[in-house]
């Protein structure tokens, strides 16, 4: 059945479940299931096989440093541990759109610098876009377009050339 609302006839549903991906600053996990199993049911629900869903998401979570976490649950995870289940769950469906905030929060710099690498990788291989709101400044390098907001406006507007970030103004 499709949602009604602003577009009639669109499956907002289907269109969340399959070409968005979301990271909340609080991981959100099912609290009887798996690590392996929480990011498995993002794919399951997209009717991906099992025995693919399972492959895909054994690859996200060694690529998130947490293969030896496979079989433990929420409860018995570091908060950064869930937090990269998570971002592994976000990222399962190759979602078109990422929206991310704080994904690295909860994470010592080496694990934030790779959730970051992951991100902008999936980005590039998939096409996707990737918004991340984030305080950590030292998470933002290499990506396209950076916007320093303060008090609810844009205060600059940033771009990477290398590893230098210059401001232009945003013309209010």
């Amino acid at each position: 059945m499709a949602d009604e609302g602003w577009l009639p006839g669109l499956d907002l549903k289907k269109l969340r479940r399959e070409k968005l991906g979301f990271i909340f600053q609080a991981h959100n996990l099912i609290p009887f299931l798996t690590a392996l199993e929480n990011v498995m049911i993002a794919l399951e629900i997209n009717d991906l096989p099992r025995k693919e869903a399972k492959a895909r998401a054994i690859e996200l979570l060694h690529a998130l440093n947490l293969g030896h976490r496979l079989n433990s649950y929420p409860m018995s995870l570091s908060s950064g541990e869930a937090q990269r289940v998570a971002i592994a769950r976000a990222m399962a469906n190759k979602p078109r759109v990422i929206l991310a905030d704080e994904p690295t929060a909860a994470l010592d710099t080496e694990n934030g610098k790779n959730v970051m690498t992951l991100l902008k990788k999936l980005a590039v291989e998939n096409q996707s876009a990737i918004l991340v709101v984030t305080h950590d400044h030292r998470m933002v390098e290499g990506f396209d377009r950076i916007f320093h907001v303060s008090d609810g406006r844009i205060a600059a507007r940033l771009t990477a050339r290398g590893s230098e970030l210059f401001s232009t103004p945003t013309g209010d």
